[in-house]
């Protein structure tokens, strides 16, 4: 007799059950969505509500030929009838009022384009930080519910901000790749806990193991885009950055269209489902040098006046409402003005770089749209365009950056020395960034911008969703408030599932999110997110009913914050009058305001916000962060020839300390080449050997070389090649002496005067045998450093 598989027997004694689960456990709280979610469940034969499904188990046979015997109908997975394919594309550090289609003037033409053909929402909601919005949008649930209070190199051991997504938090990638979705993820991830991107593994929070089954892209936070850390998979790949015209947009666009005509080619009736994240507009900016140019002179004007006229553009384009004011910049940036000439001629250029940047990439999501077009599948494709994962960057401080690792190590980068190398600005000489100034320009209307999490300048994105097959009313901007917490929960209606109660065999937490599904059909549909906390380092806000309180516990370009998380000054908004937060009414309306601070932390404990922590910089060395450290305090490591891109956060930590490196090498005469190099031309350490001889340099965050060169060669044979540097103490950053031996003979020393506190490159590493990307030392050329000799061993202690 054949056996039932369970999941039918539950369809048969227990549908008011399941119903009933589906009523309350579905994402979309609209009633319409729900039944077509229910009806689908029930209907097409599969539990979907514990993933991965198992088929049911099949008939015993006794039957001795098989001819005699009817075969039993293969079972497999598919995804709903109908269901659309269904594209994420998220910018990075890009803000409300940079691009065309909301305003700005970053010329977006594929963003006009699909804001036209689609919808448009003005009040759209992201976390202030990369990682922590990232970790909502894959997940439904909010930032500190995945443990992603903050990017993954400053995580901590409290909950809320361990770095480390819970299983029962299952991305929308496991979910309908469960579903019978093909899926694929291209660009930037850095939601991999920092310790654990490294060759070694566990494996379990990359991308391949959350729920995408192609992955091609960077790990970290940023990439340069001319020498990027590309993995395919968990396998570092090498690109063919030599090549002048190489560029990584270019070339995650290229994969992405690949495997798009894959899947379509032999699969064309399955959907798919893939995340676009490039590394623009993040630091480093670096577009391609023909973009470069559109933009001379088009911002010699300023960012006082940029934001005058963008805002007259929102409101003409009815991205804003009428009346809505210029909430008035931080008192940091300077009217415009009163600038000098040097300073107004530097900043421009770097916002004409960061303009290019916008619209090469927006070229590069037309040319992903467009072949979608090609191919004919464009019409049931839900394709949701993010314009920046958190507000325009301020990060450049007051005068932008050559070296984005300055800020980092808390290293300035004075008027002079940026102007001096201003026409490395946007080419393979710099890892640059633009002045604050025009980060706040970027947020306007807004007042503040990236890591404000107090502020809809550090929080509001433009976001424009298309699916011509669905949406037929596209001339009415979308307004009710929204997060990005809601994207889950919109595509699980949209694919017509459930939220899976269990994920390989985990039990689920529930969505937080919530479904934006009726506003494609109708823009007067009911304010769905009622409320919404805000947290990033102490900056944080509470958002209900239009009405906003929210503190700015730190600006990014300060070191500390100015007073203790107890001691904040709370403002108080009402939002549904004062779109740009313009006017503080906490002195009007007393009662209101402790209204909602006693809200902030009912949502901050129920969501593990608490304990906050202010801390940043600080927060990169792991030690004092208190999480996991690869090393678990180590003080020597042994690598071996052939080992590279070891991540910094997965490397023997020899910042702040004495240390020494030694060095077993075979040579033979001529020897040359890098024996182990850390980090590259931005910030980094590197041992060699050049025409002979030994040599150590260290790379202060790209503003100084330290250089320690032997005079005596090295003759064919085995040697010990030891570099052994002191450090004074004293603080973060400090020099020390370095000096350089040869089988224990002293053969040079010198003074290094200053040291990387914080950290060499987010991503570049160490490699031995050659120094991958970019190369720490000018004594040595990129791509042409491998040694030539055989290195037995390289040991790095740290005393």
């Amino acid at each position: 007799m054949k056996q039932i598989h369970w999941p039918y027997r539950l369809l048969a004694v227990g549908h008011s059950i399941l119903l009933l689960f589906l009523i309350t456990a579905c994402v979309d709280k609209k009633g319409d969505t729900n039944s077509q979610v229910e009806e689908n469940v029930v209907a097409d034969g599969y539990d979907r509500l514990h993933l991965p499904m198992t088929p049911p188990e099949t008939e015993l046979f006794t039957e001795l030929d098989a001819r005699n015997a009817k075969a039993p109908k293969q079972w497999s997975i598919k995804a709903p009838e109908g269901a659309p394919n269904v594209v994420i594309v998220l910018l990075d550090d890009m803000g409300f009022g940079a691009s065309s289609a909301f305003g700005g003037e970053v010329k977006m033409p594929t963003a006009e384009r699909l804001a036209q053909k689609g919808i448009v929402y003005n009040r759209f909601h992201t976390t202030a930080l990369c990682s922590p919005t990232r970790a909502a949008l894959l997940s439904g649930r909010n930032h500190h519910s995945n443990n992603m209070g903050a990017i993954t190199e400053v995580a901590t051991s409290f909950p809320g901000n361990t770095g480390m997504t819970p299983k029962s938090a299952a991305t929308i990638a496991q979910i309908l790749k469960y579903n019978g979705y093909n899926t694929g993820h291209f660009g930037k991830n850095h939601e991999t806990a920092a310790w654990e991107v490294n060759n070694s593994g566990p494996f379990d929070n990359w991308p391949s193991y959350k729920g995408f089954e192609k992955f091609y892209g960077f790990m970290g936070g940023e990439t340069n885009q001319f020498y990027p850390a590309v993995y395919d998979g968990t396998n570092k790949v090498e690109v063919n950055s030599e090549d002048p015209n190489y560029h990584f947009s270019e070339d995650m666009t290229d994969k992405a269209i690949a495997w798009v005509q894959s899947q379509k080619s032999l699969t064309p009736d399955k959907p798919f489902f893939m995340y676009f994240a490039p590394g623009a507009t993040h630091a480093p900016h670096q577009p391609p040098a023909s973009y470069i140019n559109k933009y001379k002179g088009m911002f010699d004007e300023g960012w006082d006046a940029y934001r005058e006229k963008t805002l007259q553009r929102q409101i003409a384009k009815g991205v804003v409402p009428k009346g809505t004011k210029l909430a008035p910049k931080p008192e940091y940036i300077k009217d415009w003005n009163k600038l000098s000439d040097q300073e107004k001629k530097l900043y421009a250029r770097q916002m004409e770089i960061y303009a290019a940047f916008g619209e090469h990439i927006d070229d590069q999501i037309g040319r992903l749209y467009g072949s979608f077009e090609k191919m004919g599948i464009a019409d049931n494709t839900l394709f949701i365009y993010i314009l920046g994962d958190n507000g325009a960057s301020a990060e450049g401080t007051a005068n932008g950056l050559i070296n984005e690792n300055t800020y980092f190590n808390g290293v300035s980068e004075e008027l002079d020395y940026v102007t001096a190398n201003m026409d490395k600005l946007g080419t393979r000489e710099s890892f640059g960034h633009m002045a604050a100034g025009w980060a706040v320009a970027g947020n306007t209307p807004f007042k503040w911008t990236k890591q404000v999490a107090g502020n809809f300048g550090g929080t509001r994105n433009g976001m424009i969703m298309v699916w011509p097959k669905k949406i037929k009313e596209n001339e009415v901007v979308r307004n009710q408030f929204a997060h990005v917490i809601d994207i889950v929960p919109t595509i699980l209606s949209a694919t017509k599932l459930p939220a899976p109660e269990t994920v390989d065999g985990v039990k689920q937490m529930p969505i937080e999110g919530f479904s934006m599904i009726e506003t494609l059909a109708n823009a007067k549909t009911p304010e769905f997110h009622k409320t919404q906390y805000f947290e990033i380092a102490g900056n944080r806000a509470i958002y209900q009913d239009g009405w906003v309180a929210s503190v700015v516990h730190k600006a990014p370009w300060e070191s500390k914050p100015p007073v203790s998380l107890d001691k904040d000054t709370w403002e108080l908004f009402n939002v549904n009058d004062d779109f740009s937060e313009s006017t503080n009414i906490a002195a009007k309306n007393p009662e209101k305001l402790e209204e909602l601070k006693k809200l902030f932390m009912e949502e901050a404990k129920k969501h593990r916000v608490l304990p906050m922590d202010d801390r940043t910089v600080e927060r990169f060395d792991p030690k004092a962060a208190g999480r996991p450290d690869l090393m678990n305090g180590r003080k020597s490591l042994t690598v071996y020839e052939g080992m590279y891109r070891m991540m910094e956060n997965a490397f023997i930590n020899v910042k702040n300390a004495s240390s020494s490196i030694t060095a077993e090498v075979d040579v033979k005469p001529g020897a040359n080449g890098v024996i182990l190099a850390m980090g590259g031309r931005f910030g980094g350490y590197s041992l060699y050997v050049k025409n002979g001889m030994p040599a150590f340099t260290y790379n202060w965050v790209g503003k100084e070389q330290y250089d320690v060169l032997s005079n005596k060669a090295l003759s064919p044979g085995k040697h010990i090649i030891k570099y052994d540097f002191k450090y004074d103490g004293g603080g973060s950053g400090k020099g020390g002496l370095g000096a350089l031996y040869i089988d224990g003979v002293k053969v040079a020393e010198a003074r290094i005067k200053n040291t990387n506190g914080s950290m060499f490159s987010l991503d570049e590493g160490a490699d031995v045998g050659f120094d991958e990307g970019t190369n720490v030392s000018k004594n040595y050329a990129v791509g042409k450093n491998r040694f030539n000799g055989k290195i037995n061993y390289v040991k790095i202690d740290v005393q």
